[in-house]
């Protein structure tokens, strides 16, 4: 295994792809890298809060060390699976990050999550689309 040096740099690198994607799939501009970090943290707390505990480790798992971090942020596993709606999920995630680009909320949801789901084996999506309420589908790719 390499060195401390060698990991930091693959988790950095890792989570600066994920930002670039969501960043040039939504047209934000690269020197507002808030911007894409403030739509990933919002995506990736709704959906951890919506999923189990476990379904939610499962996940967590396969995510670069840093996005990791920010998807733990402030978890209260005792809480959840918190049962929402599509409209409230949404409205969460929106409350969370109110950017205005074209597609509004769903289409940022799921451009989030269209680059997350590069970092997650294909096995370990299906798992957690299926963990979700259908009425999701239209925002989870």
């Amino acid at each position: 295994m390499g060195n401390a040096h060698e990991y930091l740099g693959d988790t950095i690198e890792k989570t600066d792809v994920l930002l670039k994607d969501i960043e040039s799939a939504l047209g934000m501009p690269k020197e507002r890298r808030d911007l894409s970090y403030k739509a990933l943290r919002a995506v990736l707390h709704a959906l951890r809060d919506r999923l189990s505990v476990q379904e939610s480790a499962h996940l967590a798992a396969q995510l670069p060390t840093l996005v990791r971090g920010v998807y733990y942020e402030g978890w209260r596993p005792q809480d959840v699976p918190e049962k929402m709606t599509l409209d409230q999920w949404l409205r969460r995630i929106r409350a969370e990050c109110p950017l205005d680009i074209d597609g509004g909320t769903p289409r940022l949801v799921e451009t989030v999550l269209r680059a997350l789901r590069r970092h997650v084996t294909p096995g370990e999506w299906h798992d957690v689309r299926s963990s979700l309420p259908d009425e999701y589908s239209s925002v989870i790719p």
